[in-house]
């Protein structure tokens, strides 16, 4: 929710688009299997046993080719015999090694699969906290469809591209290192002409993970985006349709759709290049290793079943770096994924006080002292904005639309620090008071009604789990909902869907007003509280809200003067600055702004 009339949320979130350090999100997602250093230990104890069945193979398929050449060449030249227990032996060892691998392979791919759930559990949850932890200020960097994609899109692909990707790296690993040894008990002169490949291949995959990493940002970053344009379309489709608005939003989806569907090209023409890249640098190495091979055996140096070996061996080595190659986009887009999520954990959590006060006593003075404000520093939302409330005093605060109203009582809630001065509660400065402990004894009403899927009780209940059931239904009768309760499908036990559209804007307002009534607060503030109600039933929770108010400080925000008119002092705000300030009487007979406002509401012909 982007501050009123600042654009502050728009500009910020440009910051969130600029690509990171691939490098450091790659070494930080490494970083969370650090505390499973136990289990990975195992994995890679397994995998290096099911890499050295597999590399023992070859091997023994090279002796069982020399077995089965050479009791050929017996058998024609009539100087011998084939040898069918030997080679019978190695097949029998061969297909047991083969098996064992296989098993070796699912135990260690098993195991870092719930190794890498833990990890997006933890993320997800992690994400949640942030969430909670984060002052306002963080919150206006990111629509709510931009976090639902860190949440679900980005920790998504994270976790199937660690279950796919990361047993693949740790095998490769472990195979070339094993089989680079077989190959050079085989052939020295052959392992150095294969190796020669490595550094070419290497530089390869690097060029065009540097080239392409980019755009795969870009394409989480403008998924993020289409998900939170989805979200809003979908939530104001009456708006929408109401304004034949469903062209222009078409063209909105298009262009970012269009967007995506470039990065996407992008991303994945250069990841493509590097597999048939590799595999021409692949069989121009086997050509190569061929010929020598050949030269070598001619010479003795080597015989026919150690070629095959060898080549068998060596496309186990190049096999890694193709894989490589194919799995490079999987790569990046978990590493683009790890950035974004790794951004957004990084907000900076809302700052508690060193050595926090806590409010031993019920509020009794809350204190405006020469407050500035502004969401952004270059604009300035309240100046000089000074005020002495004692407990039980009824504040009213109109004027027009952005004069800073709401902003006064989100500084009182310590949402957003002061640029200047102080706000002070029973003498304590607020930065100096646990926030925890400040909002126990602050109940807000505001004019946007959030309510979650779930019974009206539960509603109701928010934030107050320990109610007896009578303070419960004593809420609701003094918010006037009781009678409305009743005759709904259901009463107290109806669940109210995501959006809460099953009832009225002014039935859950109404339940918004009766769960602030529940926690008897100190302090109760009112942004626009009855501003979705009908008159009749506003006279009546105007009538409840008057017996609530005697006993503590109350803050009432309102455009409607009649809600107020009874207030102990009306504040008049314009552009950020106190204009007027009086009871109902005295700024009337002044005949300033609060008089044009309510001639405006109540004697329109007049004004």
């Amino acid at each position: 929710m982007s501050p009123p009339g600042t654009g502050a949320g728009r500009n910020l979130r440009k910051k969130d688009e600029k690509a990171k350090d691939f490098s450091r999100s790659a070494r930080r997602l490494l970083s969370l299997f650090k505390p499973h250093t136990v289990l990975i230990t195992l994995i890679i104890l397994i995998a290096l046993l099911a890499s050295a069945f597999s590399i023992a193979g070859p091997r023994l398929l090279g002796m069982a080719t020399q077995v089965l050449y050479q009791g050929s060449l017996d058998i024609l030249s009539g100087t011998g015999s084939f040898d069918h227990e030997r080679f019978l032996t190695l097949i029998i060892i061969l297909v047991s090694i083969y098996t064992a691998s296989s098993l070796a392979t699912f135990a260690s791919s098993f195991l870092l699969s719930s190794i890498t759930e833990n990890i997006t559990k933890s993320l997800r949850s992690r994400v949640t906290e942030t969430i909670h932890t984060i002052p306002l200020r963080a919150h206006d960097r990111y629509t709510p469809g931009e976090i639902v994609s860190r949440v679900s899109n980005d920790i998504d692909a994270l976790g199937q591209s660690l279950n796919q990707s990361a047993i693949q790296i740790i095998m490769s690993i472990t195979t070339m290192i094993g089989v680079l040894v077989m190959m050079l008990t085989i052939s020295v002169l052959m392992t150095f002409i294969t190796l020669i490949v490595f550094p070419l291949s290497m530089h390869i995959i690097t060029l065009i993970v540097k080239r392409s990493q980019k755009y795969f940002i870009q394409r989480q970053t403008t998924l993020g985006q289409i998900n939170s344009q989805v979200e809003e379309a979908f939530s104001g489709h009456t708006v929408i349709k109401a304004f034949n608005a469903e062209d222009a939003q078409k063209t909105l989806f298009s262009a970012k759709n269009r967007e995506l569907y470039e990065s996407s090209l992008k991303s994945q023409f250069l990841s493509s290049l590097m597999m048939p890249v590799m595999q021409s640098i692949s069989n121009i190495s086997y050509v190569i290793i061929a010929l020598s091979g050949g030269i070598l055996a001619v010479q003795g140096s080597i015989n026919i079943g150690e070629i095959q070996a060898f080549i068998q061996y060596m496309r186990n080595f190049t096999q890694p770096l193709n894989l490589i190659a194919q799995i490079s986009s999987m790569i990046q887009t978990t590493v683009a994924a790890a950035e974004r999520v790794f951004t957004f954990i990084d907000e900076q959590e809302e700052e508690e006080p060193d050595s926090p006060q806590l409010l031993t006593e019920r509020i009794t003075t809350v204190e405006f002292r020469d407050i500035s404000f502004g969401y952004t520093p270059d604009t300035r939302i309240i100046h000089s904005f000074s005020l002495t409330v004692r407990e039980g005093e009824k504040i009213a605060i109109v004027g027009p639309t952005g004069a800073g109203k709401t902003t006064i009582v989100k500084l009182l809630m310590n949402f957003y620090p002061v640029d200047s001065g102080q706000i002070l509660i029973n003498g304590i400065p607020i930065h100096m008071i646990a926030k925890k402990d400040l909002r126990d004894r602050v109940a807000m009403v505001l004019q946007d009604t959030w309510l979650f899927e779930g019974t009206i009780w539960d509603n109701i209940t928010y934030g107050s789990d320990d109610a007896s059931e009578q303070d419960v239904l004593e809420a609701a009768r003094k918010a006037q909902i009781e009678h409305v309760v009743h005759t709904l499908p259901g009463g107290y036990d109806m669940v109210l869907n995501e959006d809460s559209s099953n009832i009225s804007q002014g039935q859950r307002q109404l339940i918004t007003i009766a769960r602030a009534l529940l926690r008897d607060p100190d302090v109760l503030i009112l942004d626009e509280a009855t501003s979705s109600v009908d008159t009749r039933t506003e006279v009546l929770i105007q009538k409840a809200m008057d017996n609530v108010m005697q006993k503590r400080t109350s803050f009432i925000i309102a455009h409607r003067l009649s809600t107020v008119i009874n207030a102990d002092c009306i504040l008049v705000m314009e552009h950020g600055d106190v204009v007027e300030s009086g009871t109902h009487e005295q700024l009337m007979a002044k005949g300033g702004l609060y008089t044009e406002l309510y001639r405006n509401q109540f004697q329109p012909d007049e004004a």
